[in-house]
């Protein structure tokens, strides 16, 4: 979500300067207004910008993820739907891969690695460390106090 987010804000950046940068050099040069073509170009920015955006946010509205006292619960997907279900029993570590945009951004990957060695991957997860630490807490079988 987050790098389509980026995406389609470049690409509205991009929509609302070209037409005015082309108004700018064109009023230098004394030359012919903005042409229909560069509003054009403008305006396919602004529209893939936001299709970007409305499917990174669908990506996003379709994802659930849960930590119960037995389980952890993830559901991904909106046509083809995948569930993973790992029992808390099961969990032999759980590790956070955070780059650095994604440490100032909040979002980071989740790798659970069950006891058959086998791991699970949840990319771009809101804040990771805090899923990270709801996890261990209900392995080690207290809650977090209110």
């Amino acid at each position: 979500m987050l790098g389509q987010a980026a995406i389609a804000i470049l690409l509205a950046m991009l929509a609302i300067a070209i037409p005015i940068a082309w108004a700018f050099v064109g009023a230098k040069k004394k030359g012919p207004a903005v042409p229909g073509a560069v509003y054009l170009f403008a305006l396919l920015c602004l529209l893939v910008g936001g299709a970007l955006f409305l499917v990174g946010l669908l990506r996003r509205r379709a994802t659930e993820m849960a930590v119960t006292s037995k389980r952890v619960i993830v559901k991904t997907g909106i046509a083809e739907r995948r569930t993973v279900e790992i029992l808390l029993s099961r969990i032999e570590s759980v590790a956070v891969d955070e780059p650095a945009l994604g440490r100032l951004l909040g979002y980071g990957t989740v790798i659970v690695r069950g006891t058959g060695g086998t791991p699970e991957m949840f990319e771009k997860i809101y804040h990771p460390l805090e899923f990270r630490e709801q996890v261990q807490r209900q392995i080690a079988g207290w809650a977090k106090p209110a």
